[in-house]
């Protein structure tokens, strides 16, 4: 079980995350502005938000964090659906993992080996389910969370 105010704490609001990107790497910022969520599944999302957070391992230099960040930032503005990153991640090539610091520690608690790493906590801070780089192919990101928000 994890901490969520420890994770509050050590993480910051996801809008806050894609609007500090926005000059260091504009295209997160640009898929912000340009991606069109799936109304039905952003509808749906809205009826569990209040039981879960999601929590994203995220840095400006991965491709899959461009396109998949922003879209969590969309769900949690438009489903109300809390969102923390922890993010500017930077890799250890020594040591094959990540570098600790400026990567948070956390990275060691998740097991974060690959990046964007989207995890689903219940208000409990239990574990319900993960994303690891990209939603399984043929579903949205929005759908694949919501798949885990309803099992």
């Amino acid at each position: 079980m994890h901490d969520l105010d420890k994770i509050r704490a050590a993480s910051e609001p996801v809008l806050e995350y894609v609007e500090d990107c926005r000059e260091k790497a504009p295209s997160i910022h640009e898929q912000y502005e340009n991606y069109r969520l799936d109304k039905e599944a952003v509808t749906k999302i809205r009826c569990h938000s209040d039981n879960f957070v999601v929590v994203v391992f995220s840095a400006e230099w991965c491709p899959d964090c461009h396109r998949n960040v922003p879209i969590l930032a969309l769900l949690h503005r438009e489903a109300e659906l809390e969102v923390r990153v922890f993010g500017h991640l930077m890799r250890d090539a020594k040591r094959k993992g990540w570098r600790i610091p400026p990567s948070p520690p956390e990275v060691d608690v998740f097991k974060v080996a690959k990046i964007p790493h989207i995890v689903v906590l219940d208000v409990n801070g239990e574990v319900v389910g993960e994303i690891i780089e990209n939603p399984p192919e043929g579903k949205t990101l929005e759908q694949a969370l919501l798949d885990i928000l309803e099992a």
